[in-house]
């Protein structure tokens, strides 16, 4: 299914709006961030036949709490916009986000959406670490600049096998392809 064929959902519609107004200017692995929401939610809906809306929805505006203006209420407007449960899953993606910044993240695999989303987004930021430390010629000074996700390796190996038993099983495997792939690359043996 394409989440973004026409006619889109009103949601999908609003959210890729909203999203391309709060992503502007904003880079995430080195491309606008709007490309990298756009990819998460085009990931997520590759791996369910019949995505609810509110989760596309919440997949496009994940990175939201980051750059949309500081001075809207942004709760405020994503429930009026999208209701509780976008705003839900966006803040609970934003905690997962924040608390990777900790000595031991926590892993929860108990929020269905919010792990679905968050396997979306982990494929797409490995896939394109290791693209684009290859592209850089020196994988090795590419990663050597990123400490934070060397630290954070056996974070994603816990949460990936964590996450195997919760997602659909081609998700899985894609996340565990990505994450060895990402492996062998920090290490020099891709």
């Amino acid at each position: 299914m394409n989440v973004f064929a026409a006619p889109r959902h009103p949601h999908v519609a609003r959210a890729l709006t909203d999203a391309r107004a709060w992503c502007a200017g904003q880079i995430i692995d080195d491309r606008p961030a709007l490309v990298h929401a756009v990819r998460v939610a085009v990931t997520l809906a590759r791996y369910l036949p019949d995505p609810p809306t509110a989760l596309i929805a919440a997949a496009l505006l994940h990175d939201a709490p980051e750059f949309a203006p500081p001075d809207i209420d942004l709760p405020g407007v994503l429930t009026r916009r999208y209701g509780t449960e976008v705003t839900r899953i966006v803040y609970a993606l934003h905690d997962e986000h924040a608390a990777l910044d900790q000595p031991d993240p926590p892993i929860n695999t108990s929020d269905q959406p919010v792990l679905l989303i968050s396997t979306a987004d982990k494929i797409v930021v490995f896939r394109s670490l290791v693209h684009r430390a290859h592209a850089s010629g020196d994988a090795a000074a590419f990663y050597a600049a990123r400490p934070a996700l060397l630290r954070l390796l056996p974070h994603f190996h816990a949460m990936h096998q964590a996450a195997r038993p919760h997602v659909p099983i081609a998700m899985a495997a894609h996340l565990g392809d990505a994450l060895a792939k990402l492996t062998r690359s920090t290490t020099g043996r891709c």
